[in-house]
């Protein structure tokens, strides 16, 4: 299978080609693309050496699946180029999530939607994949009615720029700075650009996308996104309202039962999920699973995930993964 990386040379993109090669995903010719800047450059992959390309050159040898992740403008031109051509694409970028003819896919969650025909596929927010691959299979049994959810987000979502930063920081050397303020020990309640009624973009995304991914407008959503200082992970505080009844030891083996879920939940031996123990890896971890006794039918959860595998690298492969399962190429 011809497989080209958009964005080959960046954070995700590397990470694309290394979990590409961890789950041996079948891969007969890479087609790696980047800017200008990068053509000509060798990137090894499964022991043999392949060239930067431009974009406008991959799009011409017509690859099977071109992955995207190389920023919104880029997916914007050239997405539909490849389309045309015959090839499919999953777009990491923002792009195409809110569009309401493209598909936002979470493999856990939502793969049952995808069809031949669908030539782009967007996928999600970080923030947001780790949260619906944990309160989807919820959803489903409860029918959530109300959520309100709390981000505590790493530095690697913004990109390389804000991880040397905070690097940068820490040993107080000059550094260009991404944020407006300092972020080495200190938290900052601004992910991403201020928009409409005081909430940032990222949280709108959270709000906007849940809502798609689980196929339900009615729920009621409100959020908060905040940076942290530190380099990988993202963890959640969610707090859910249902609209059915539910008994914490059913939410518990539902969320055992579930796809892509690891709950770790011992607080009597402290044990819960952490950034520290859920980097690098590609499962989403959930625990302090608990009763909010404020609301009829309230549960409490929090989620922690790889924001740069399961949040970018990782769900884009399995949704080139269920393509191929599914016989949709």
């Amino acid at each position: 299978m011809k497989i080209a990386v958009v964005g080959a040379t960046g954070l995700v993109g590397r990470l694309i080609l290394q979990l590409l090669e961890e789950r041996n995903f079948p891969v007969d010719d890479l087609i790696p693309v980047a800017s200008k800047n990068s053509l000509g450059e060798s990137i090894t992959f499964k022991g043999k050496d392949y060239s930067v390309v431009s974009v406008e050159e991959a799009v011409k040898l017509i690859p099977d699946i071109a992955l995207f992740s190389a920023g919104g403008s880029i997916s914007l031109e050239w997405a539909p180029k490849f389309a045309e051509s015959g090839s499919k694409v999953i777009d990491n970028s923002s792009a195409w999530r809110m569009d309401p003819h493209k598909k936002l896919i979470v493999p856990e969650v939502n793969a049952d939607s995808l069809k031949k025909d669908d030539m782009i596929i967007a996928n999600p927010n970080c923030s947001t994949i780790q949260m619906v691959v944990a309160i989807g299979p919820l959803h489903k049994k409860y029918n959530i009615k109300r959520l309100i959810i709390s981000t505590y987000q790493s530095v690697s979502g913004t990109g390389k720029n804000a991880v040397d930063q905070l690097k940068k920081e820490r040993t107080n050397d000059d550094v260009e700075k991404v944020y407006p303020h300092k972020i080495y020990q200190n938290l900052l309640p601004h992910c991403d650009i201020f928009e409409e009624a005081g909430y940032t973009k990222e949280e709108i995304k959270l709000i906007n996308e849940t809502r798609k991914i689980l196929n339900d407008n009615s729920i009621k959503i409100t959020s908060t996104a905040v940076r942290v200082p530190i380099e990988i992970c993202h963890g959640e505080s969610i707090n859910l309202e249902f609209h059915n009844k539910f008994e914490i030891e059913d939410v518990v083996e539902v969320l055992n039962s579930s796809p892509g879920l690891k709950v770790i939940d011992d607080v009597n031996n402290d044990l819960y999920p952490m950034p520290i123990s859920a980097a690098n890896k590609d499962d989403v971890y959930v625990g302090r699973i608990r009763r909010d006794n404020s609301v009829e039918n309230g549960l409490n959860l929090w989620v922690v995930a790889d924001n740069l595998r399961k949040g970018a690298a990782t769900n884009t492969i399995q949704i080139a993964e269920t393509l191929l399962e599914k016989n949709l190429l």
